[in-house]
């Protein structure tokens, strides 16, 4: 079953580090900011990024929730982020297992690699509702934390910069669905390409319209589908 899309945010945060600082304060130095991208797509693996970052760090500007962010801004931020964090891990979980167990525990894997691969930390803070897992060591979740998180934006960023390219690598290998400018989202040209050209193995079979290809419910004319 696929997701549900977030709202969409029209307002643009500046991202603080004062969740950060209360846990400074405390002597926990190691702080991590965990978020995902991909949930929503109809095709590629679901991505986890965690970061590591310093005490008492200053923010990069323009630093801020990846969503809000141009394709060349977050190319730009990519550098800059790396090189003040401390640490960094990138989870993912594949096709497969997000078929296999769904894409809210198959996100909850590919966070849980990240946070694997990124070595020791204090305190993660997680952007979302409460995940109810007791796998990811001391952490905090924080609804909306991409954009109110430091940390979390860091994350964000890193972690949109991996998938995306990712999926231009796929777009080569399988071109003709867009996914080097919408990244496997059901954008119309996503959603045109699937009744022209069919499936991938890296499309999500129990997704949108990749869902109703597999059923073999008779397609309608894109024009009207867009309408409907």
């Amino acid at each position: 079953m696929g997701a549900k899309p977030r709202p969409v945010r029209t307002a643009v945060f500046d991202p603080t580090t004062k969740v950060e600082r209360t846990h400074w304060r405390e002597g926990r130095l190691r702080i991590a900011g965990l978020d995902e991208c991909g949930v929503a797509c109809l095709s590629g693996p679901v991505v986890a990024a965690a970061c590591v970052i310093p005490p008492n760090a200053r923010r990069i500007h323009g630093v801020r929730d990846s969503k809000m962010l141009t394709r060349e801004q977050r190319e730009t931020l990519y550098g800059r982020i790396l090189a003040q964090v401390l640490a960094v891990g990138v989870g993912a979980a594949s096709v497969a297992e997000i078929e296999q167990i769904n894409i809210l525990n198959a996100t909850r894997l590919a966070m849980q690699r990240a946070l694997r691969r990124l070595g020791p930390y204090d305190h993660a803070l997680i952007d979302g509702p409460n995940i109810r897992t007791h796998d990811m060591g001391p952490h905090t979740c924080i609804v909306d934390g991409d954009a109110l998180c430091y940390a979390i934006s860091c994350a964000s960023v890193l972690g949109k910069v991996t998938r995306d390219r990712l999926m231009v690598k796929l777009g080569q290998r399988y071109p003709g669905y867009g996914w080097e400018h919408n990244a496997g989202y059901p954008t119309p040209d996503h959603r045109k390409a699937l009744h022209a050209l069919g499936l991938t193995p890296h499309h999500r079979r129990t997704f949108g319209t990749v869902k109703m290809i597999v059923n073999g419910q008779i397609a309608l004319p894109f024009e009207e589908e867009l309408l409907a």
